[in-house]
């Protein structure tokens, strides 16, 4: 075998351990998952987000909750808790909209449309005495869809859910 080869085996491996130890040792924790969490920081508490959005889709508000924790646990090591904890997130459903997105030709109906959640978050850093890192702020992702919402619903709040949750985490962990 080829010792060229072999060397290269080893050398890869070690370099990644390597990088490892270097982002784990400079006090913030890093992941590949585009998240910085304070090495200080534990805990996390995801409050229900009711949704008080004129137009209501009935399991909105647990689904994006628990869109919301799923996102946290599986990209941080940040343990969930019920009331206070380290980092906090809060807030209400404020939008869910269908809207025409784009009109047939010669005709008044729709032929595509888009489906708009839109959700106000409060997050807080209890462990930041500046404030610097908490904000109050609205996030709105959309899909579009051809048809009927009738079929589509779950799947596309899903996609959406999945949207939000990335945005409200890289804000949060990544101030993004």
């Amino acid at each position: 075998m080829d010792t060229k080869k072999m060397s290269f085996r080893y050398i890869y491996p070690l370099f990644a351990v390597v990088i490892g130890f270097l982002l784990n040792g400079c006090g913030v924790n890093y992941s590949f998952t585009g998240g910085s969490i304070p090495e200080n920081m534990k805990t996390v508490h995801v409050a229900y987000f009711e949704n008080i959005a004129p137009m209501v889709y009935q399991t909105l508000g647990q689904n994006f909750t628990e869109g919301l924790k799923e996102r946290i646990r599986n990209q941080s090591r940040l343990s969930q808790v019920n009331g206070e904890a380290d980092a906090m997130f809060e807030g209400v459903i404020t939008g869910y909209d269908i809207a025409p997105a784009a009109v047939e030709a010669n005709t008044d109906r729709a032929a595509l449309n888009r489906l708009t959640i839109t959700v106000k978050v409060k997050y807080t850093n209890r462990l930041d005495d500046t404030g610097d890192s908490d904000f109050e702020q609205s996030f709105s992702q959309f899909r579009e869809f051809a048809g009927m919402i009738q079929g589509q619903e779950e799947n596309l709040t899903r996609e959406i859910i999945n949207l939000l949750t990335e945005d409200i985490y890289n804000r949060a962990f990544a101030n993004w």
